[in-house]
C-alpha cells in the first residue's frame, strides 16, 4: 500500500537551528508521537546551516489533513511549544508526494539524527 508522504522544509532565522532541533527533539516529536503521527525522519539539511527537514507519512491526503487540523489545533500544541518553535521560523514548505512502502523504509531514520 502506497502512503502520502509529506516533505516539510524549514528556512531558520540566522543562527537559531540549534535550539529548533532541541525543541523538535525535545518537545514536538514526543508530541507528534502522542497524537499518532508517523515521523519518518527529521533533522538539520546538509546545504546550509540554517534550514531543517520534517518527513511525515500519511495513509492519504485525507487523513493527512484531519491528523494536522487535530494536531495544530489542539490546547497541548497551542500552549506548549508552538511559540517558541514558530518564533525560529522565517518560512517553510511542504511537498506531498506518493510512495511505496519499500521506498518509504528506505527514508526511515534508523539512529537518530541530531
Amino acid at each position: 500500500m502506497n502512503k502520502m508522504i509529506e516533505l516539510r522544509s524549514y528556512n531558520l532565522k540566522s543562527g537559531t537551528r540549534r535550539e529548533f532541533l532541541r525543541l523538535m527533539a525535545e518537545e514536538a516529536m514526543p508530541m507528534l508521537q502522542r497524537w499518532g503521527v508517523e515521523v519518518v525522519r527529521f533533522g538539520p539539511s546538509l546545504h546550509d546551516e540554517d534550514s531543517c527537514y520534517l518527513i511525515r507519512a500519511y495513509d492519504g491526503l485525507k487523513e493527512r489533513q484531519e491528523s494536522q487540523d487535530a494536531f495544530y489545533g489542539s490546547d497541548e500544541w497551542k500552549m506548549g511549544p508552538r511559540e517558541a518553535i514558530v518564533a525560529l521560523i522565517d518560512n517553510y514548505t511542504s511537498v506531498v508526494i506518493e510512495m511505496d512502502e519499500r521506498t518509504l523504509d528506505g527514508l526511515r531514520a534508523r539512529d537518530p539524527i541530531i
